[in-house]
């Protein structure tokens, strides 16, 4: 098992790194005049190269991506350049709003996803069956931004001129100054999300299922005279998982790396709002401290994806 974790932690190591070159050879090595940018239009060429000084762009493109990588190693992502502030604190302010929606709406789409998923396998072509697969499709090929807007529209615009104020038009409150308020301005954001990822859940759920409840050990299980609840659940169920702890693995990370769309519409500053305005600010260093991160949420992710794998099938430990 350890040799299995240190064999992705390597692979991990390499990924990033070259995620690191590919950012590096996207916003320092791409011609782009960053301290003109900052000068402004009518700044001298003394006070451009003074800039390009001060941010060591006037070294050669080597030394500057040694300094980045070194940098990175030990934390330091650089600084803002409009006011200054650490990007790492930038990140850090961000990441509890990223986190938070992510979570949320991971619970929501497990419980809806999974739960569709089983239900249709073990009443197949029945009116459930096609009643949930219609529903999933239906979301599946939803455009996130609309159905954000949708919500908003009859559940606070429509809410509200009713006299029913139950939910905030977007915005964020931290769950320190009251989780019922935190609640309360995530919960929209929570059933878009949910939604749009819960309908591939069911699908997923629902083919793995099928394959698994056709195998022997499912038939010798019910031969036995096993409830059926406790066949589907603990003997089907489990080994249907393998494909649904992927999917998550990968949609968790994405998700924590910035959910850009629904941060946007509904205006929850986290990593997909900040990086969205650092894109049209051009804010270089922002721009790649978040890249960067959301690419080790990744990362991260997947190994963890690894390690549930070994558990659920000790076979995967060999390869």
């Amino acid at each position: 098992m350890v040799r299995f974790l240190l064999r992705r932690l390597g692979h991990g190591v390499l990924v990033l790194w070259l995620i690191s070159m590919a950012i590096f050879a996207l916003f320092f090595v791409a011609p782009s005049n960053v301290a003109q940018t900052l000068a402004g239009r009518q700044a001298t060429p003394e006070t451009i190269a003074l800039i390009q000084h001060r941010l060591g762009l006037d070294l050669p493109v080597w030394k500057q991506y040694l300094n980045f990588v070194t940098n990175a190693v030990q934390g330091n992502l650089g600084y803002d350049y409009y006011h200054q502030v650490p990007v790492t604190t930038i990140i850090g302010q961000a990441l509890p709003v990223t986190l938070s929606l992510a979570l949320g709406a991971a619970v929501l789409w497990l419980l809806l996803g999974v739960t569709n998923g089983v239900i249709s396998a073990v009443h197949p072509r029945s009116l459930a069956d096609r009643g949930l697969t219609m529903f999933a499709l239906f979301f599946y090929s939803f455009p996130s931004f609309l159905l954000g807007l949708l919500l908003l529209y009859f559940l606070y615009y429509r809410m509200t001129m009713a006299g029913f104020d139950w939910f905030p038009a977007g915005g964020y409150t931290a769950f320190s100054d009251g989780p019922a308020v935190w609640f309360q301005h995530l919960i929209l954001p929570w059933i878009a999300l949910a939604l749009l990822l819960a309908a591939t859940y069911t699908r997923l759920t629902r083919g793995s299922m099928l394959d698994v409840l056709g195998e022997d050990y499912i038939r010798t299980a019910r031969s036995k005279g096993i409830r059926e609840s406790r066949v589907v659940v603990r003997h089907g169920l489990r080994s249907a998982l393998t494909p649904v702890v992927t999917q998550f693995g990968i949609d968790l990370g994405q998700l924590v790396g910035g959910v850009v769309v629904t941060e946007t519409v509904f205006s929850l500053p986290g990593l997909g709002k900040t990086v969205v305005t650092a894109i049209n600010q051009q804010d270089l260093p922002v721009i790649i401290g978040i890249v960067l991160f959301a690419s080790a949420a990744v990362v991260v992710a997947n190994i963890l994806v690894d390690v549930a794998y070994a558990f659920l099938d000790p076979r995967v430990r060999l390869h």
